[in-house]
């Protein structure tokens, strides 16, 4: 298994209690301001004349913001890409952008990669926008086409053969949906594919082993952990753990595979009641939800009066984990524990915690495997299952004081992102945020 290690700035902490009673948050001393070098003397100018507005060149037209762009219902990016990439809509086709580096200018580019979406989603957002930014980095020359294709075995294929035709250096499958059709269309296909925001692809039997290559035109990265490293973190926060309540949504047939099944296995090998919230209509979630999780927090008091050795599971379903406002409502003071760590944010709207590979860090990979391969540096067939580890812990303590919950040191120290008691970032990315105080 490839992996990806990181390290982390770890703050010092002197005194710091966690728990109901535990006090504020220590704060570090603030960042100071850089002062200018010398003071800047104003100069006296001759006034300018006066600049009359010039009319625009017939036929030109204004470029639009990119959310104004036809694309960006399906589309979307961190503005920051802008200042590195220059991304273009297809005239008359919505569902084909094109991406070149800006630092290229009329040169052309040296590789030609493209992007398969199977629909809009908050997930490929982070995933794509963090692929941009690696190419930058690696000074890739590549022209990126990304294209959502909706499933349609139609549109699929007809990108495939334009990009064979074209001379496409490598295709990047994006998400699990795409992945799955890919595999389905194009196993052994002419073009290199590597995944991103994809579920395991050993689960869902697309390669033979976490420490072995596909022996195919495919190179797998993967948004899940192994089960038993996953849960040995688990076990840390909650070593008596009684309940363990799974949110799933069940058309997310990827997440049910990889996300869900495998922890209802591994609960209920060891005595752990599991308690199965499957969503059945997706567009319906917020209203499913307002049921199911007051009824699952209720079946917990029965052998957890206390609710101190309970949590509720939250898988990496879209439709599932965008109603966390909901989730955490109707669950009291049983934390929501998440795989995924974007869904641990600033303020209120949060889990309490999150163990897994963030959509960042998996991307982060496909990228280096993509470079790696546009490189000639590797074989998509020979490249390892690509799994982020340590995975990326992030608390916010802020959602942990309100329920009361208490977390232990050591995943303090391991956590590579950290809200406050006033849900404000202190460390992000491994890295500490100095806050400035006036």
């Amino acid at each position: 298994m490839t992996k990806m290690y990181r390290r982390f700035l770890l703050a010092s902490v002197c005194s710091l209690g966690f728990g109901l009673a535990a006090p504020a948050l220590a704060q570090g001393q603030a960042g100071k301001g850089i002062p200018l070098r010398g003071a800047i003397l104003a100069q006296v100018e001759p006034a300018a004349p006066a600049v009359l507005p010039v009319s625009p060149t017939p036929g030109a037209t204004e470029k639009l913001p990119p959310e104004k762009e036809p694309y960006w219902s399906w589309f979307k990016y961190n503005p920051s890409v802008l200042s590195t990439w220059t991304i273009s809509s297809t005239p008359g086709n919505p569902n084909i952008v094109k991406a070149v580096p800006t630092r290229l200018g009329l040169v052309s580019p040296q590789k030609r990669v493209l992007v398969l979406y199977p629909r809009a989603s908050s997930a490929y957002d982070v995933s794509i926008t963090k692929i941009f930014s690696v190419f930058e980095d690696k000074i890739l020359d590549a022209e990126v086409t990304i294209a959502n294709f909706k499933l349609d075995d139609r549109a699929g294929m007809e990108q495939i053969q334009k990009a064979e035709a074209e001379g496409y250096d490598l295709i990047l499958a994006m998400g699990s949906e795409s992945t799955a059709w890919l595999w389905s269309k194009y196993k052994n296909g002419k073009l290199p594919v590597v995944s991103v925001c994809s579920k395991d692809p050993v689960v869902l039997g697309q390669s033979p082993g976490y420490d072995l290559g596909s022996g195919t035109n495919f190179a797998f990265t993967s948004l899940n952990m192994p089960m038993d490293v996953q849960m040995a973190y688990v076990n840390e926060l909650k070593p008596r753990l009684r309940n363990i309540a799974v949110l799933v949504d069940s058309k997310n047939l990827s997440a049910v595979e990889t996300q869900s099944k495998p922890v209802i296995e591994y609960a209920k090998k060891r005595g752990i009641r599991v308690l199965e919230i499957a969503v059945a209509d997706p567009a319906n979630a917020q209203a499913e939800l307002a049921k199911l999780v007051p009824q699952a927090a209720a079946q917990m008091q029965r052998n957890d009066p206390d609710l101190k050795n309970s949590l509720f599971w939250l898988t990496g379903s879209t439709s599932v984990f965008k109603e966390i406002d909901t989730i955490n409502k109707f669950a009291g003071p049983v934390p929501v524990v998440a795989v995924v760590p974007e869904i641990v944010r600033d303020g209120d709207s949060t889990a309490a915690m999150s163990i897994g590979i963030s959509f960042e860090s998996n991307a982060h990979l496909a990228a280096i495997y993509s470079v790696d391969i546009l490189a000639g540096r590797a074989r998509a067939s020979e490249l390892k299952v690509g799994v982020v580890s340590p995975p990326d812990i992030a608390i916010s303590f802020r959602k942990v004081r309100d329920i009361g919950m208490t977390v232990p040191f050591s995943m303090f120290e391991a956590a590579g992102t950290i809200y406050d008691y006033e849900g404000k970032a202190v460390r992000v990315d491994g890295a500490n945020v100095t806050k400035k105080i006036n």
